[in-house]
């Protein structure tokens, strides 16, 4: 599993970079093709449970907030989430007129889909087009990377002490600790190769590094156990087995989406 994880990593990697580097709006439709992926799975795996959120909605609100983000129109981006409301409230009413009992909880649902792999997924775009935005995307989403592998691995050997026994077992609290320590480092020296391409203008500091290592690397982890939670609550392993190795979409973004929003937030607070 390990080395079908690494072999697929080292070929989306550099694809990955690639689009980072080159933006626009090349950039924003991949990012809302992925959004489009994982709110799919977002709305299957209730799905597994019996539920029936709206999933055209889920997925169209994704890849409608996340293109409205690129266009940096507020008013837009606040007309689209509305609608959404709108016609999500009155897809379930119709629902529960036909027999649908969870209706309500279905709606509930569907907002929750909307919101968190839309609205929090659209900051991967929002991140992208700060000034410098490519650089400070390349520091905030690594630092999920590092901190992922440090805990892994040292977790591994020297864990004792679970983190959270019923949603991830695995997990441990020396893993965690690691994963952090590793987090900060990891993202200090990348931010030392990035200053270079920056140049000598940049609002890029070793300080900024370390602080957005930090805090990616101790908030984070809550992405990936609260799809872990759904997860276990439906009974399903993966999100979907879209990427050999990793799971599906939804899988690989669960703790990016906390780290482009917490990234985003501390950037334009502290670091511009």
């Amino acid at each position: 599993m390990l080395k079908q994880r690494i072999i697929v990593a080292i070929f989306l990697i550099p694809i990955g970079f690639a689009i980072i580097a080159y933006g626009g709006l090349v950039y924003a439709l991949f990012i809302v093709g992925i959004l489009g992926l994982a709110a799919w799975e977002f709305s299957r795996l209730f799905r597994f449970a019996d539920y029936k959120p709206a999933s055209y909605l889920i997925i169209s609100g994704a890849i409608l907030i996340g293109l409205s983000r690129y266009y940096e129109d507020t008013m837009l981006e606040g007309f689209v989430i509305a609608a959404l409301i709108i016609t999500a409230m009155l897809h379930h009413l119709i629902s529960y007129e036909r027999g649908q009992d969870k209706a309500g909880t279905d709606f509930a649902i569907t907002i929750g889909g909307i919101f968190y792999i839309g609205w929090i997924g659209a900051y991967f775009i929002s991140l992208r087009l700060l000034p410098e935005g490519k650089w400070w995307i390349l520091i905030a989403l690594p630092a999920v990377w590092f901190a992922d592998t440090g805990a892994y691995f040292f977790g591994r050997k020297f864990g004792r002490r679970k983190l959270s026994p019923r949603l991830s077992p695995n997990k441990t609290w020396e893993g965690y600790l690691a994963g952090i320590i590793v987090g900060i480092l990891g993202t200090i020296l990348l931010t030392s190769l990035w200053r270079i391409g920056a140049g000598a203008n940049t609002n890029i500091t070793l300080l900024s590094g370390a602080i957005i290592g930090a805090v990616v690397a101790i908030l984070a982890p809550v992405g990936d156990l609260g799809e872990s939670m759904i997860k276990r609550q439906v009974g399903v392993k993966d999100s979907s087995n879209l990427i050999p190795g990793h799971g599906g979409a939804f899988d690989r973004i669960d703790s990016w989406l906390w780290a482009v929003v917490i990234g985003y937030y501390l950037i334009v607070t502290f670091f511009l």
